[in-house]
């Protein structure tokens, strides 16, 4: 089975809620790196009990973001399920709203944390990587209309890589595991901006 794609919609509020927790966004996020693997080696990469992996891969498991892979003799490795979630608010659907504001704040608090680790260390790259990197801020008007396509076309950018996690021999000579993380939302509305007038910080 193959994870790349496929992006998956999910406004059930206990499955997002489910992804409310530390453990299980790292053991996510390395299972994504790496592909494939068993508790014990997601233990030693988190630097977390066993046990406790294993209780949060199976609580991962039940909300359907990673599964069974292939047995490896008498290793039982797990991989992530689908490798792109939109995962977004449906007025619809009460608790979604709050359950995605709590998975957001971790996961913002954990790229910051990962995006401080790099400038801690780029002080040891080499200039071609350190070229390679962009810290960029803007900011513009927009509709609603205007900022969900943006939304859209961020999804998008990286899909030129897809097929690269699974595949090694997709790989260019050379080329090294990436990050890629963007926000994009409106300024919250306060009287000025309602009223359609510049900020006079902005002007």
């Amino acid at each position: 089975m193959t994870t790349e794609h496929r992006r998956e919609r999910i406004t059930d509020p206990e499955r997002i809620r489910a992804l409310a927790h530390p453990v299980r966004i790292a053991l996510l996020d390395h299972l994504g790196d790496v592909g494939e693997a068993t508790a014990t080696e997601c233990a030693e990469a988190l630097g977390e009990s066993p046990a406790s992996c294993s209780f949060h891969l199976r609580m991962l498991e039940k909300y359907g973001y990673i599964e069974r892979a292939e047995r490896r003799g008498r290793e039982k490795p797990w991989r992530v399920r689908v490798a792109d979630f939109d995962m977004r608010p449906d007025p619809d659907v009460p608790g979604s709203l709050l359950a995605v504001q709590a998975v957001a704040s971790m996961g913002l608090e954990s790229e910051f944390l990962r995006a401080m680790d790099w400038f801690s260390k780029v002080d040891r790259e080499s200039d071609e990587w350190v070229q390679a990197t962009t810290f960029t801020r803007t900011s513009f008007w927009a509709t609603a209309e205007e900022l969900a396509q943006l939304s859209r076309d961020v999804q998008d950018i990286t899909d030129r890589f897809a097929g690269r996690h699974a595949d090694p021999s997709k790989r260019p000579d050379g080329a090294r595991f990436s990050r890629f993380f963007a926000v994009v939302n409106p300024d919250p509305v306060d009287p000025a901006s309602a009223a359609g007038t510049e900020p006079e910080a902005q002007r």
